[in-house]
């Protein structure tokens, strides 16, 4: 295992808070601004690991409710930690739970002590706690694992937001207070809705515990994504400038040039892998959807300004057949294109931030996408 863990900032872009950095993990670095694949289950879903890390992503997202379902934390353990369980060499990131609060809330009852989960597997009761989530994870063996929050939809009361503020707050402690010091990191969470003074709140007294990095929570949860961008632009200021600040779960390409602009360096969504699932690729900043009839006797690949093995090796009417037929193939093309191209788009902003260019690139992003 490599040096534990830390952060160093490279370069910032003269014209904006966009920051170029890197992480270092028990398994490796991270470079900054970065986007993680997720793999809620252990797998980026039709990808191998080996297909992940050809891509160039340095770190995948993982998920301690669903592994703890199955196949069981304790399983993992004995195989060795979800690095060998999955053969993913490099850094893993476990979210903690905190997210079904919201996907699951008709499957749940939350309390102070913490979420009472009926198995969306076979109803079985999972106990979710602050103290049982960071044991998964440290069964899991994650570099980063993520404070367990209670995480609300949008719209919700001023008293849903109060209290999920409050309870995460405690929540965010009882898992400082068990995370074992190990070079490995521990992420707390912010959460308040979109109500600008319970977000200063969140984040004062998660900065007041103490982490190795600070994650913005709920957002692009009911919202349109103009307020979630809203959200975003007053909390990363309210963020420790000394660690890697993690957006969590918002992730268009519009939103990730945008977002990087007010200094984010971790995003995960699982919008491209799901996107791609379902037909919607992306070329060139907007999407096409690959069934439609006007591809059916297209030979050009999908992007011809994209580098990656599907648009060098196949024609939009052959992966247009793929989808229609309903061949598991077509699940694995659309998701290598669509991870290359936010692998692309990773390295395209850390290169335009070194050079001092950032705003170039947000600008043409506005005109493209409008971000």
């Amino acid at each position: 295992m490599s040096a534990p863990f830390s952060f160093s900032i490279l370069a910032r872009d003269p014209r904006s808070a966009a920051r170029r950095g890197r992480i270092t993990t028990p398994h490796g670095t991270i470079e900054t601004p970065a986007f993680m694949p997720v793999g809620t289950a252990g797998t980026v879903k039709s990808l191998t690991p080996e297909d992940v890390q050809d891509l160039g992503f340095d770190v995948i997202l993982g998920n301690t409710y669903h592994l703890a379902l199955r196949p069981g934390e304790e399983v993992i353990r004995r195989l060795g930690g979800l690095h060998r369980f999955m053969n993913w060499p490099r850094t893993l990131l476990t979210d903690s739970g905190g997210f079904q609060v919201l996907s699951l809330a008709d499957r749940s009852t939350l309390s102070d002590d913490g979420v009472a989960f009926r198995s969306h597997l076979d109803g079985s009761l999972l106990m979710m706690t602050p103290e049982r989530s960071m044991a998964i994870q440290e069964a899991l063996g994650s570099d980063i694992a993520m404070a367990f929050d209670d995480c609300p939809p949008l719209p919700s009361e001023r008293s849903r937001l109060e209290a999920a503020v409050s309870r995460t707050t405690r929540w965010a402690a009882r898992c400082r207070a068990v995370f074992p010091g190990d070079g490995r990191a521990l992420f707390g969470i912010v959460q308040g809705g979109d109500d600008h003074e319970l977000r200063e709140r969140s984040a004062e007294a998660v900065r007041a515990i103490g982490f190795e990095g600070y994650a913005i929570g709920g957002v692009s949860v009911g919202e349109s994504a103009d307020r979630s961008r809203a959200v975003v632009s007053r909390t990363a200021p309210l963020l420790p400038e000394a660690q890697p600040r993690y957006l969590m779960g918002m992730g268009t390409p519009a939103d990730l040039v945008d977002m990087k602009d007010l200094g984010i360096d971790l995003f995960d969504c699982e919008l491209p892998t799901r996107n791609a699932r379902n037909g919607s690729l992306f070329t060139g900043g907007r999407s096409i959807q690959i069934k439609r009839q006007e591809f059916r006797d297209d030979p050009r690949p999908l992007d011809e300004s994209c580098g990656c093995y599907v648009c060098r090796h196949y024609s939009r009417a052959y992966l247009r057949h793929l989808y229609v037929a309903r061949e598991i193939l077509s699940m694995r093309l659309n998701t290598l294109h669509n991870l290359h191209q936010y692998a692309a788009l990773m390295r395209r902003a850390r290169e335009a931030i070194e050079a001092g260019r950032y705003a170039d690139l947000l600008r043409e992003a506005r005109t493209t996408w409008g971000a």
